[in-house]
């Protein structure tokens, strides 16, 4: 049992494999320095991380039971206090920062101190064998658990929404940016200009939210439309300019209904932006009112999706965890329609 081991780390969405790391540490060493990535250096990589107040107290909260073992510092390079620690005598590290703690020892060596003991730790296992990290928890693919936002086997035909569910979602879900429905165009102006620039997907449901776009010179990333608004046919619909999309896409949804064509598609169209940035077009053969509640749990952390709140204006719910755990959540409780 070492009496100082050290440890450093961003631990951004304290999940499973933190947690593993952590005791695997904790179990080599009687007092464990852990050196948490300060904000300037965690953010410049991804601007989602989460602040360093914010990382250093989901971070105590795990160790409280061994806070009296544990200090919490902060982080200011890639190497902290490492290469001259007198008293430290291992470090924990991942498969990826195993040449780092490589490189430390080089320079104890040099500073004439004993190298330290590097334990390397090994990941924690996804739902679907690889691992779980900050990075793909960010990118919308799965919880802190490792477990996916929406399970495929969900959708291998259709489910109906239930009377529980459609009580939930008569308030709207979001920031309500309040409007006229004889010009929308004002409502969508304003919510767009409080969205600003973004790195992540723009998402619009329904043909008013995707043409009131357009009209201001913006073309979603994803837009997801049926050609009607209020349940009846909406000549505008026509009006929508499908040639800025890469990809166009048809499915079907009955109303009340969630399907795997509908599913496939927004699946899809979420891995075309993932992978090239392309923009798709979902045209739904039935209604795509009931889209945001798998797009949210498929989206990255960041996406915001935009839709229209019939008589009020226009909805802004910006994709995180609490909207996908929301989701989740609604779809386990929709009725699985038995063929």
């Amino acid at each position: 049992m070492h009496e100082i081991g050290l440890l450093g780390g961003t631990f951004d969405r304290f999940h499973a494999g933190h947690e593993y790391l952590i005791r695997t540490a904790l179990s080599n060493c009687k007092k464990l320095e852990i050196w948490l990535t300060n904000d300037q250096k965690a953010q410049s990589k991804d601007l989602r991380v989460k602040k360093w107040d914010v990382r250093s107290g989901e971070l105590l909260d795990f160790v409280s039971e061994n806070k009296h073992r544990v200090s919490i510092n902060i982080l200011e390079d890639d190497f902290g206090p490492a290469q001259e620690h007198k008293h430290a005598s291992v470090i924990f590290c991942t498969e990826e920062t195993l040449e780092k703690c490589e490189s430390i020892n080089n320079s104890r060596l040099n500073n004439r101190l004993k190298p330290l003991e590097i334990i390397s730790v090994g990941h924690v296992g996804a739902w679907d064998g690889n691992p779980i990290s900050s990075s793909r928890i960010r990118s919308g693919v799965i919880d802190r658990r490792g477990q996916p936002w929406i399970p495929d086997s969900l959708f291998v035909g259709e489910i109906s929404l239930s009377e529980t569910v459609e009580n939930q979602l008569k308030e709207p879900f979001g920031q309500l940016i309040s409007g006229s429905e004889a010009n929308p165009k004002i409502a969508i102006s304003e919510a767009y200009s409080l969205i600003g620039k973004t790195s992540y997907p723009l998402i619009s449901v329904g043909d008013v939210t995707t043409l009131s776009l357009q009209k201001i010179g913006v073309i979603p990333d994803v837009a997801v439309i049926d050609g009607m608004t209020k349940r009846e046919n909406w000549p505008e619909a026509d009006q929508i300019v499908q040639s800025g999309f890469t990809s166009i896409l048809h499915c079907t949804s009955p109303a009340g209904k969630l399907t795997n064509s509908l599913f496939e598609a927004c699946k899809y169209s979420i891995m075309e932006w993932k992978e090239s940035g392309h923009k798709s077009l979902i045209i739904v053969d039935g209604e795509e009112d009931l889209a945001p509640l798998i797009l949210h749990p498929l989206s990255p952390i960041g996406s915001v999706i935009l839709y229209g709140q019939p008589g009020k204006g226009i909805v802004i719910r910006w994709c995180d965890e609490e909207s996908k755990e929301r989701c989740r959540n609604l779809l386990s409780q929709f009725e699985i329609n038995q063929n």
